[in-house]
């Protein structure tokens, strides 16, 4: 092992420094903390960076999947097709907007595997939820191909791929609606939880900010029943801040992300695979062995945190097996691939000594 105190390597890290210190003291001291001029603020200003009409800002971004799946009606009696191997949180955005997802498997990237999806279409498939994994962006393509052949909406799930890209466009901006999250491990973060949707449909970004709001246009008029899933000005100022810096930050996760393929490329170790034509952000970097437990608890013995994002696919999960309404099916490449993955850390200030103290880790457990 390096030389470096292994007092700890964590799997990430929001660094708060005096800029970010600074503009949620100035946001608490204009006192307007709920949806107030640093919402406002950025909002405009991720709409700008992404290139969509609407963002529109939500408590996390469970809700934005929900209240974008309400607004694009998406609804009871619908199914959406949707990648196993995801958070739990996107199977939820589905049940809480009172459709059924129907899981399907996913290709050699960990993202949805297009092949899947024609089979599995029947009368009652609404929507698509491509979910950019990891940073890494889906076969964007061919899932547009079938949606607009098959008359699908498409919402993509870009809680962990902010910034990454297909060809020349970002995630985020290909379907009818996009999901950020901005939890505190995300390549945009915020001190807290939050989420947003984005959008250039004006019907959609409406009932959103309806929604999220207690169903109200107005102050004293709730023209629907809608839900209190509002975000403040506090997160807001902090979230401006490193929206500022998400690119530098993401260019720090791709050459970290370098630097651990370069280092592992000799071990029996599976690497990050890259789709030709995408730009991977890597919100996380996952390797894969068949010894992902014992290469784990080397790590932890010497203060190397890792992660398994994620070991129980959403279809065999209790609360997906206690619905009825839900398909069994067998989903062969994520039911193998979840017991071989393990998160390694990868974070924006993780030290050229951390990342050595890493791979001497992971080294070491291979005997090289």
């Amino acid at each position: 092992m390096s030389a470096l105190n292994p007092q700890q390597v964590p799997l990430s890290r929001i660094e708060i420094d005096d800029e970010v210190r600074e503009r949620v003291m100035h946001a608490l001291d204009a006192g307007q903390f709920i949806l107030g001029p640093e919402c406002k603020a950025f909002e405009s200003e991720l709409a700008a960076w992404f290139g969509r009409r609407h963002a529109v800002l939500c408590s996390n971004a469970t809700a934005g999947l929900t209240l974008a799946m309400m607004s694009m009606g998406i609804g009871p009696g619908d199914e959406v097709l949707v990648p196993s191997h995801t958070a739990f949180p996107t199977i939820e955005g589905v049940f809480d907007a009172g459709a059924v997802p129907v899981f399907l498997d996913v290709d050699d990237t960990a993202t949805l595997d297009p092949s899947w999806i024609e089979p599995r279409i029947t009368s009652k498939t609404k929507a698509i939820v491509p979910v950019h994994i990891y940073g890494q962006p889906c076969d964007m393509d061919r899932i547009l191909d079938v949606a607009k052949r098959r008359n699908l909406l498409v919402l993509e799930d870009c809680a962990q791929a902010h910034g990454a890209m297909h060809a020349s466009r970002k995630v985020g901006t290909m379907g009818a609606a996009g999901v950020l999250s901005f939890y505190p491990s995300k390549n945009l973060p915020v001190p807290g939880d939050g989420g947003a949707v984005l959008t250039d449909d004006d019907g959609i970004a409406e009932r959103v900010r309806m929604l999220r709001d207690h169903g109200r246009r107005g102050k004293h008029v709730h023209e629907v029943v809608g839900f209190n899933m509002r975000f403040n000005d506090l997160q807001a100022a902090a979230g401006r801040v490193f929206l500022r810096r998400l690119q530098a930050n993401n260019d720090a996760r791709r050459r970290i992300a370098a630097r651990y393929d370069e280092a592992l490329a000799d071990l029996p170790l599976g690497r990050p695979r890259r789709r030709d034509g995408t730009h991977h952000v890597f919100h996380l970097y996952v390797v894969e062995t068949p010894q992902r437990e014992a290469l784990a608890k080397h790590l932890a013995s010497h203060g190397v945190q890792t992660g398994v994002h994620y070991p129980m696919p959403t279809h065999r999960q209790p609360g997906t097996l206690a619905r009825p309404e839900v398909r069994r099916e067998a989903l062969p490449a994520t039911d193998a691939l979840v017991d071989r993955i393990l998160s390694l850390p990868v974070f924006p200030s993780l030290t050229a000594a951390e990342q050595d103290h890493v791979i001497a880790g992971v080294r070491s457990f291979f005997g090289r």
